[in-house]
């Protein structure tokens, strides 16, 4: 009963996930939802208080599991640039593989005052990791030391966003993760000439 429960979830959670990046999470409904899962209205209400609570538990959902990744491939680094470009390269690769992902975190998560505290959850996992890896960077002195951390972390996250939010929207027309070293490469060397 449990496996019949969680697969049911599990499958309302992606058919969700692909009605909100169709139509928007403001004009999705559940009929839409309940349709594309293959199951009544009614049932979604077995697993989800409303609307909003599918999109929170969709997030959470796909950041634990994209997290769970970015930290595996963060592991098996072994220095500061080996990790970021894993980190990275990870990173691009989960929402290349989840067009819907990508397009839900890029077109309405940002814009959702709802979530917002899980918003700031999500990007304070994900700068922590960076500054781990910044951190080791200075250790090892493959980074400067005099570095604003914290700048770095949010030019880093920003960067990837936004080539993220380019590939969306160009329908995911061309290799996302064929992005990654190139922009491992401009974090570590600038874009200063010789």
């Amino acid at each position: 009963m449990q496996k019949n429960k969680s697969e049911k979830y599990h499958k309302i959670l992606n058919s969700a996930g692909a009605v909100f990046a169709e139509f928007g999470f403001h004009k999705a409904t559940i009929s839409q939802i309940a349709g594309k899962a293959g199951v009544a209205d009614g049932t979604l209400y077995l697993y989800f208080k409303n609307k909003d609570d599918i999109l929170y538990q969709f997030i959470s959902f796909k950041t634990q599991d994209v997290f769970k990744k970015m930290n595996a491939a963060v592991v098996e680094g072994r220095n500061a640039e080996t990790k970021l470009r894993n980190l990275i390269r990870c990173h691009l690769q989960e929402f290349q593989n989840d067009r819907n992902m990508a397009i839900i975190f890029q077109s309405e998560v940002r814009y959702l005052r709802d979530i917002e505290s899980q918003i700031k959850d999500i990007s304070k996992m994900y700068l922590d990791l960076l500054s781990d890896i910044i951190d080791q960077g200075q250790v090892e002195g493959s980074m400067r030391q005099d570095l604003f951390v914290g700048l770095v972390k949010r030019f880093i996250l920003g960067a990837v966003e936004g080539v993220i939010s380019t590939w969306v929207s160009a329908d995911g027309r061309y290799d996302l993760v064929a992005m990654a070293d190139p922009l491992v490469d401009l974090y570590l060397t600038g874009v200063k000439g010789g």
